[in-house]
């Protein structure tokens, strides 16, 4: 099984540093739009729908992907952008994922919150999924090396978390949702992510680096977000009674058990970004 696993993880690897780096921005973002029907069936997973239903709402997210590229190919792709239209598309697309993760999410995960029905279900998928996907289009325009340093800081907190919950984790973070989580794990992706993100600063985008203080706060405030993305994919595949999203990565489940805390944290990065734009 660890085998497996970490063969996944060279592959998976691989084929991300050689999509990012030798294809052309226009031929990201339609990976990226190819991806994201993946991303749709599993999220059909998560609200229990059959066959049909799951192969459908993964089109329909591709769709959303791809006609965004269509209608603004210059943020999308482009090898300039409008900070007009990048604006307008952050918006509608960024600003209610970031309000959602940062007010509405702490009290679903207190409360343990069912998806709200079909529509809800489909309306809340579209706040979680479609702003991160179209994020990691627009973020991979500051380059390669800036986008991967941001994933990146998911990455810090994810190895911090896991060696200080096994040298000093006993107090469980959240044990109705995910039981291996500690409060030593969630302070120590917190020390964690602060560590990489001074060390790697040079490379992190300048969005993020007001002054010392600001950009340490917006580290802490990406850690918390990646521990809630995580959680809250936990808490959903609870309720749906499956132990991963999908089994197409062997020895790691799905793309959304890859990518939950990038969920959280990429539409936080990209709205700052235009900010600042």
């Amino acid at each position: 099984m660890l085998g497996t696993r970490v063969v996944t993880a060279l592959v998976l690897l691989a084929v991300l540093l050689l999509a990012l780096f030798f294809l052309p921005p226009i031929g990201w973002a339609w990976g990226i739009a190819l991806l994201s029907a993946v991303v749709g069936w599993e999220w059909g997973g998560f609200m229990r729908l059959g066959k049909s239903g799951r192969y459908l709402l993964g089109a329909a997210l591709a769709s959303l992907c791809a006609a965004c590229i269509l209608a603004f190919p210059a943020p999308f792709g482009g090898e300039g952008w409008s900070p007009v239209v990048a604006w307008q598309l952050g918006r509608w697309l960024y600003i209610p994922s970031v309000a959602f993760w940062l007010c509405v999410l702490p009290f679903w995960l207190f409360k343990r919150w069912p998806l709200p029905g079909l529509l809800g279900g489909i309306l809340v998928g579209s706040i979680v999924l479609l702003p991160a996907l179209l994020a990691l289009v627009q973020l991979r325009q500051l380059g390669p090396w800036t986008l991967v340093c941001v994933m990146a800081i998911v990455w810090a907190a994810d190895v911090a978390a896991y060696f200080a919950g096994r040298t000093f984790g006993k107090r469980k973070l959240a044990p109705s949702i995910s039981p291996g989580k500690t409060w030593a794990g969630a302070w120590g992706a917190v020390v964690g992510v602060l560590v990489y993100g001074f060390v790697a600063s040079a490379w992190l985008p300048h969005a993020l680096q007001h002054n010392i203080g600001v950009f340490a706060v917006i580290l802490v405030t990406l850690t918390v977000l990646s521990i809630v993305g995580d959680l809250f994919e936990s808490l959903l595949k609870r309720q749906a009674e499956i132990k991963d999203s999908s089994n197409i990565l062997p020895g790691h489940g799905g793309i959304l058990d890859r990518i939950d805390s990038l969920t959280s944290t990429l539409p936080f990065v990209a709205l700052l970004w235009l900010l600042a734009a």
